[in-house]
């Protein structure tokens, strides 16, 4: 006896296909989305570029919108050069550096003690490193100034004698308020892991250094280099804590450095845009160096097996 397809249970139907057509719609819609809102976040950056290649006479004469009749890159010159930027840029590596390294080099320790080590109060003290990225940055202005005009250091590490006026002071800040979030990624990343790989590794001899060195740290990587450009970008552009704990002038990062690019009673813009380009560049040249792990530090999760 023949069954018909009638008498086909429904959970083994094949399920009805899109027609072409419609997938070829849906594909150009999400493309034309994606397409319209990458240029809403690149619109900024693309005028940016393109003032700074024109003279300030030019757009000041027929708009910033219009074609160019003169293009060249004596701005990017003019502007490394009257800014002073070079110090500047050297000052913003001294903070963004050593603080990206030591904020992921912390955070992987705690979190590898809260989701692979069973301790007691690790979920209190993830929650606890998580709720100190709510805390507003503005609030602790003024005991943290105080704080660190009080605090002494020898005279090789800090001219002030104190940690005021020293870049320490703007690493220390860094750390202090990108080491939750760290801690709460990497922590949930580890939880991810298989355990069967640590448990044969303890089957093995190793201690808890070469747990956390030799298995967990070279899973991380692609969590570690996501983050780490984040962090670098976020530390990089930071403009607050080097204004509120630098005095010395030579010792800003390289975000005030555009401050000199503005006159007392004039400003030009186009000048002003070609210092912002530089000062981008190297949190560009850094995605572009890690944007293959950073991708799939992104997309971790994003599908099983």
């Amino acid at each position: 006896m023949t069954a018909s397809a009638t008498t086909v249970p429904p959970a083994l139907r094949p399920a009805p296909t899109t027609p072409a057509p419609a997938r070829r719609r849906g594909r150009f819609g999400v493309h034309l989305f994606l397409f319209a809102v990458s240029f809403a976040f690149l619109a900024p950056l693309l005028l940016a570029v393109y003032a700074s290649l024109r003279p300030y006479e030019e757009t000041a004469k027929y708009g910033y919108f219009s074609l160019p009749r003169h293009l060249s890159f004596d701005y990017y010159q003019q502007a490394f050069a009257d800014s002073g930027m070079s110090k500047y840029f050297l000052n913003s590596l001294l903070i963004a550096v050593p603080g990206v390294l030591l904020t992921l080099f912390l955070a992987s320790f705690v979190a590898f003690a809260v989701s692979r080590i069973r301790i007691r109060g690790g979920i209190l003290l993830l929650m606890l490193f998580t709720a100190g990225n709510l805390l507003p940055q503005q609030v602790i202005v003024t005991p943290l100034y105080v704080l660190f005009n009080r605090i002494p250091l020898p005279y090789w590490m800090s001219d002030s004698l104190t940690m005021y006026d020293s870049l320490w002071a703007v690493i220390a800040v860094q750390i202090a308020f990108q080491l939750g979030f760290c801690v709460f990624v990497l922590a949930n990343f580890m939880r991810t892991l298989p355990r069967e790989i640590l448990e044969a590794a303890i089957v093995d001899g190793a201690g808890l250094w070469a747990q956390y060195r030799r298995v967990t740290l070279p899973l991380c990587r692609p969590a570690l280099a996501a983050l780490g450009t984040l962090q670098f970008t976020w530390m990089y552009n930071d403009f607050l804590w080097g204004l509120v704990f630098l005095s010395d002038g030579d010792k800003l990062p390289v975000t005030s450095a555009l401050n000199n690019l503005r006159g007392q009673f004039f400003t030009d813009y186009n000048l002003l845009a070609a210092g912002s380009v530089l000062v981008a560049l190297p949190t560009i040249v850094v995605f572009l160096l890690l944007q293959r792990h950073f991708i799939a530090g992104l997309t971790l999760g994003a599908s099983k097996g």
